[in-house]
């Protein structure tokens, strides 16, 4: 019988010679856009040598506080931390059925001396929750300063650009002026929310700590010969090994997954703001007003050759999506997680953490990117609120020609009625609003002639935007950066 589907395209990669990592799935949040940094920060290596780093965390307290272990055992665990054998743990872990117990046999295979007070008193949660608390806590060490690196480079661009008159839009209908710079403070206000919130998750986040099965520390209460005060303070050492302040007072088998709640809802809300941007300038690329960075020999269909695709900002928003989607893993998983834990939180929890730090990574470095190459070009603006303007104004030029004596009831008539002129000159007939040369042509408007060309200055209907743009940056950015000063000069570069 031949060989169909999946079967038969694996057959050809092997009969081509193919085989290895090109015949897997890969993550392309890995294998495309993520960065190195944050693609170790969730690595097996990272994870299993952090759980013997916290397998050396454990015997160095339980050594200090009395129990039998000799320094040589530490020390013969310390010179083996690195040297995984990831063939044997796989093997390990066929046999067992069983993550954690296949890298203990696996570290003690290597560590002989050592061999029986690995894991002494720990339960699987002891390595698997404080290994993923360290991995959230890096992680947002690793985004926090690229949310930071976001908001100076449109900063900057904010304040090149807050005297440039735009129009603004409502309802994406065609609205009062703003400027370039101020629209830009909009999506830096929702990018410090958004700052704040994850440096709130990051100062929150605890250490599970030494807690046992059920999290109340029989195992170790018995190991230690009922002193309440050596178990507080085993907890209390191995929390300060690992860096933490603290550990989370209460906890079943694992820590409450309320707190994967706590880190990616600020992550999915870091993703909503990313989409709003994106989508922004998405749009006004479409008006040619805005443009993303493109390279020279930049590719923006294969079709039509002379596209320019703001592909970066549709990649960002597609990925946004994604990261928005993620934060309802955590919901549902706390939701179900009945009396002291089910295991049914783990193959979810592998998935959801580090794709979520996966993709706002992407995100960060992507946004940067497009920050720092945005091109604005100011005669097209200057076009399309030369369209819009003369109806813009007419407020004001009602209120020009009561001051010269004019009724305003009479001039509110003669404006409507040009309006609807210009109006359909420019949607029945495709032309250039010309409501100002009619309004020059009109004997009513005479009295005011003189002071049309003053009257439709862009920049008298842009009212505080270039003040409230320095203000801003001034009062609100600079200080939500002050923390990041040393890590912001830090330029970002896409393979892809």
């Amino acid at each position: 019988m031949a060989a169909t589907g999946s079967t038969a395209s694996l057959r050809q990669a092997q009969e081509a010679g193919v085989e290895g990592e090109f015949c897997k799935y890969r993550s392309p949040l890995v294998a495309r856009y993520a960065s190195p940094e944050m693609a170790y920060n969730f690595s097996d290596f990272k994870k299993f040598t952090t759980w013997r780093q916290l397998w050396i965390f454990l015997a160095k307290a339980q050594r200090a506080l009395g129990l039998d272990i000799t320094e040589e055992q530490i020390t013969e665990m310390e010179d083996n931390q690195n040297g995984i054998d990831f063939d044997r743990a796989a093997q390990e872990e066929k046999k067992r059925r069983h993550d954690v117990m296949a890298h203990v046999h696996t570290f003690a295979a290597s560590c002989p001396k050592a061999a029986g007070i690995i894991h002494l008193g720990a339960t699987s949660a002891y390595v698997g929750d404080n290994t993923d608390l360290i991995m959230l806590r890096d992680g947002l060490d690793i985004l926090l300063p690229k949310v930071a690196r976001c908001i100076d480079r449109l900063s900057n661009f904010a304040m090149k650009q807050r005297s440039q008159p735009c129009l603004g839009y409502t309802h994406m209908q065609p609205a009062q002026l703003t400027t370039v710079g101020k629209r830009a403070c909009l999506w830096i206000q929702d990018l410090i929310m958004d700052l704040r919130n994850l440096q709130r998750a990051r100062e929150d986040l605890r250490f599970r700590g030494v807690k046992g099965t059920t999290g109340t520390q029989a195992s170790f209460l018995s190991l230690l010969d009922n002193d309440h005060e050596k178990v507080e303070e085993l907890d209390r050492m191995v929390t300060e090994m690992a860096a933490f302040k603290k550990s989370y007072m209460v906890c079943g088998q694992t820590y409450s997954r309320k707190v994967d709640i706590e880190v990616l809802s600020p992550l999915a809300g870091l993703g909503a703001s990313v989409h709003k941007i994106c989508t922004d300038i998405r749009l006004l690329a479409s008006m040619k007003e805005v443009e993303e960075p493109f390279e020279r020999d930049q590719i923006g269909s294969s079709a039509m050759p002379y596209k320019r695709n703001p592909m970066r900002c549709e990649r960002c928003c597609s990925l946004a999506r994604h990261l928005m989607c993620l934060v309802q893993d955590p919901l549902m998983t706390l939701s179900t997680q009945w009396m002291e834990r089910t295991l049914d939180d783990s193959a979810n929890r592998r998935v959801c953490l580090p794709e979520a730090f996966l993709t706002a990574d992407i995100l960060m470095n992507t946004l940067q990117n497009v920050s720092e190459g945005l091109v604005v070009y100011p005669k097209v603006i200057q076009k399309h609120i030369k369209q819009e303007l003369p109806f813009i104004a007419t407020e004001n030029i009602l209120m020009a020609v009561v001051k010269a004596g004019g009724n305003r009831q009479d001039c509110h008539e003669e404006i409507r009625k040009l309006s609807h002129q210009a109006g359909a000159v420019v949607k029945e007939e495709g032309k250039e609003n010309d409501l100002l040369e009619r309004i020059r042509k009109s004997e009513y408007f005479r009295p005011i002639h003189n002071q049309l060309d003053d009257l439709v200055d862009p920049s008298g209907y842009i009212g505080r935007a270039p003040e409230q743009t320095k203000r801003f940056i001034d009062e609100e950015v600079t200080p939500a950066l002050r923390p990041f000063l040393q890590r912001l000069d830090v330029k970002s570069s896409l393979s892809l």
